[in-house]
């Protein structure tokens, strides 16, 4: 799932007639207007959700039967509970149906009059939303709902890669060498030296050629089950003439033991994976005894109460819907942790199960992601 991150203070160098001026922006100016844009992401996303309750009916389903569990939606509308549960959730943080405190949901007549009834309402407005993806996309993810299979990263094509790397891209160049690193005891000294970094679900390759680059000593490999990810990565790194850089197309499951990786980085896709125990299990083979795990992941408590606190939740579930549990229901028997499901609860009790005796969160001032320092 996908980073939000224009909270923090930016400089930017202008060059006036051969002099270099150095301007300070007020944080606080950058932050707001950074909210009110991602404002209109969110937007993006509960529009695709509105689309998915009009198309497959979920809306109508809810309309005059009062409260009713996720179960009870699914079961009426003939959908696959989870993909209907995690739609619910993110139509309640979007403030379209009603959450009850015990877990139920509501669609109440004047939600309805907007959202359901198209032949009697005059302010029925759901059928306004077409998505805003490829129509071929859209009837994979309504399908999932039906079928409890979703789409793979691989599935969700080219655009998908591309523009996760573009959304990660200026946190990565900005924030990972300069602010996450040198949080990490030790591990800035041996990439300085030479090490083996290993970045799992490396999309785009954005973070592993900003580490390639920062530490040229230090041999840097990409692990990504899509191949236009990897296309993209690679390419990347060509164009930046990185010779310490190489890509593989294959899961995070496919790392070959040895215990000789000096770092691993997992950012922004455990959660996607459908089976993230795997995976774990595969770093804990082949990382160093002395090394460092650094996992990633969306800021998220596991309670819907706390988290509804952020104002871009509603995105958050968008996201998962559309992308993040698509990938994570991709097989049979998927974990389907979905964009919010790898909280710091979740992620410590994976990393034990694995191997790993040593968990750290760091909070770095980013207002997407937890970062979780993971040693043996």
């Amino acid at each position: 799932m996908p980073a939000w991150h224009l909270l923090h203070s930016v400089q930017t160098n202008t060059t006036t007639q051969g002099e270099r001026m150095s301007t300070e922006l007020d944080p606080q100016a950058v932050k707001m207007f950074g909210f009110k844009v991602w404002t209109y992401k969110m937007g993006e996303q509960v529009s695709l959700m509105v689309y998915l309750g009009d198309t497959l009916g979920l809306y109508k389903t809810m309309s005059s039967r009062g409260v009713m569990t996720s179960h009870e939606v699914a079961a009426a509308a003939d959908l696959h509970e989870r993909f209907v549960r995690e739609w619910l959730l993110g139509q309640a943080a979007a403030g379209l149906i009603d959450r009850h405190d015990d877990g139920s949901f509501e669609l109440t007549d004047v939600q309805s009059a907007v959202l359901a009834d198209e032949e009697n309402s005059i302010n029925f407005a759901a059928g306004a939303f077409r998505g805003g993806v490829d129509s071929t996309v859209l009837h994979k993810i309504a399908d999932s709902f039906r079928t409890g299979v979703g789409m793979t990263y691989q599935e969700q094509g080219p655009n998908a890669a591309a523009g996760l790397a573009r959304m990660t891209g200026p946190w990565s160049r900005l924030a990972l060498t300069s602010t996450v690193l040198p949080a990490l005891a030790g591990v800035e000294d041996k990439l300085d030296a030479g090490a083996l970094v290993v970045d799992v679900g490396c999309g785009g390759g954005v973070m592993l050629t900003t580490l390639a680059q920062a530490f040229p000593n230090s041999r840097c490999v990409g692990y990504d089950p899509s191949h236009a990810a990897i296309e993209i990565a690679q390419a990347r790194a060509n164009e930046l003439g990185l010779d310490n850089c190489e890509f593989v197309a294959a899961g995070g499951e496919d790392l070959p033991a040895g215990n000789d990786i000096d770092l691993v980085i997992t950012f922004d896709c455990m959660h996607d994976m459908a089976f993230p125990d795997r995976t774990a299990a595969s770093i804990r083979g082949a990382i160093a005894d002395d090394g460092t795990w650094l996992l990633k992941d969306i800021r998220s408590t596991g309670d819907f109460s706390k988290d509804s606190r952020n104002p871009l939740l509603a995105m958050f579930y968008g996201f998962s819907v559309a992308s993040c549990l698509q990938s994570a229901m991709s097989e049979p028997g998927g974990a389907g942790l979905g964009t919010l499901g790898l909280h710091a609860g979740v992620a410590q009790e994976l990393t034990q199960a694995a191997g790993f005796s040593q968990f750290t969160t760091h909070d770095l001032d980013d207002a997407a992601n937890l970062y979780y320092e993971v040693r043996v």
